[in-house]
């Protein structure tokens, strides 16, 4: 299973490089992180294809292997919408957080070893629902679901 550093780092090198669209594994962490940053402004389409393209209608017929996720990347002025994409939770160090920290970095205020968001900042939170898995801080502090804190995009 890809880690998700691999995912932080091809995102924030395909806006760097100017690219249209970006194609990862089909995974649902690959799915969840990417859903968010579509609900959040970052990227403008999700999706689900094979390696030749964004084909919908292969994917189902294709190998798993072949199976990718598909986002068209967003740019205002020439410029990428999303400047940096920071993993916090790392294989080495998870950092799992309760209500009130997650409520602390929401509010602009620091805990453990993580700084606040700022102004169209988000995080992304791994829970332990099944229904709701992958979440924004925000959407899991309004569910009242604490987690791994996975990344921040900004």
């Amino acid at each position: 299973m890809p880690l998700p550093h691999d995912l932080c780092a091809h995102v924030q090198n395909a806006f760097r490089a100017r690219h249209k669209q970006l194609s990862v594994f089909h995974t649902t962490q690959n799915l969840g992180i990417l859903s968010i940053l579509l609900r959040s402004g970052f990227i403008s389409n999700v999706m689900r294809g094979t390696v030749a393209g964004p084909h919908p209608d292969q994917f189902l017929t294709a190998t798993p292997q072949d199976q990718r996720i598909w986002a068209e990347l967003k740019y205002r002025n020439d410029m990428p919408v999303l400047n940096d994409m920071e993993l916090i939770s790392k294989p080495s160090r998870r950092v799992f957080m309760t209500l009130p920290e997650l409520r602390l970095i929401c509010s602009g205020r620091r805990t453990q070893t993580v700084k606040p968001l700022g102004m169209g900042e988000i995080a992304v939170v791994k829970t332990k629902s099944k229904e709701h898995q992958w979440l924004e801080a925000r959407e899991a502090l309004q569910l009242q679901l604490d987690g791994e804190v996975i990344c921040r995009a900004r």
